[in-house]
């Protein structure tokens, strides 16, 4: 009975181990996700031509930070007339967000241009300098892409997709994003920038369907 219980026994420790071994050898394969944050630059068009649509954009702005992780940062840009910074920091700082974009989206008769040219160039100097640091970096367009005021300062649609191009080779990571405006405009986005972002790093959308190009925009940030 005792060499029974022996032998039994014998048979069971051998068998925990080969199964202790195989699960060791199964975890020692899994890698560990090298996590690696965020740098949403947001550009808000707050011309006067797109006051009626700029409301619901601050909301999907701040939807879109409701997403992001705490280590992940954003750095917002007002364009009209000119563009420039308004906001930079942590994604969950919702009174700095709100307190900025209300200060500096106001509207204002005079303000009818759209520098999104200018904007786009600042926002690519942005994202290039959080690479550096280590972020992944993502421009997301929130406006009506109406090409109005100074010529100089719009954007070059034929000279963008060489310029986003350039910019890839220092962030091939990089994800851009542009929400509300016609569909006719987000067509022309799509057959110029496609070829070169591709489709995982480009979305496009109007308002109507902008919940589901977000969920998009968060798995090309890798998450």
């Amino acid at each position: 009975m005792n060499n029974r219980r022996l032998i039994t026994l014998g048979i069971i420790i051998v068998a925990l181990s080969v199964v202790g071994k195989l699960l060791w050898s199964a975890m020692s394969r899994v890698k560990v996700d090298d996590f690696k944050p965020a740098a949403v630059i947001f550009l808000v068009d707050s011309s006067a031509s797109n006051q009626s649509a700029l409301e619901n954009q601050k909301k999907t702005l701040r939807q879109i930070c409701n997403l992001l992780d705490p280590e992940d940062q954003i750095k917002i840009l007002r364009v009209s007339e000119d563009a420039y910074l308004i906001y930079e920091g942590t994604p969950f700082n919702g009174s700095g967000i709100t307190k900025a974009l209300d200060a500096f989206t106001a509207y204002d008769s005079k303000d009818y241009g759209t520098a999104y040219g200018v904007a786009l160039k600042k926002g690519f100097n942005h994202a290039l300098a959080m690479q550096k640091e280590g972020y992944i970096p993502a421009i997301v367009v929130l406006g009506d892409l109406e090409n109005e005021g100074a010529v100089e300062k719009q954007i070059n649609w034929e000279l963008l997709p060489k310029n986003v191009e350039n910019a890839k080779q220092y962030m091939p990571n990089l994800a851009m994003m542009f929400l509300y405006a016609h569909p006719e405009k987000l067509d022309m986005v799509k057959e110029k920038l496609n070829p070169v972002l591709g489709e995982k790093q480009l979305i496009v959308s109007p308002e109507q369907n902008s919940d589901k190009a977000i969920r998009q925009f968060i798995h090309a940030l890798g998450r």
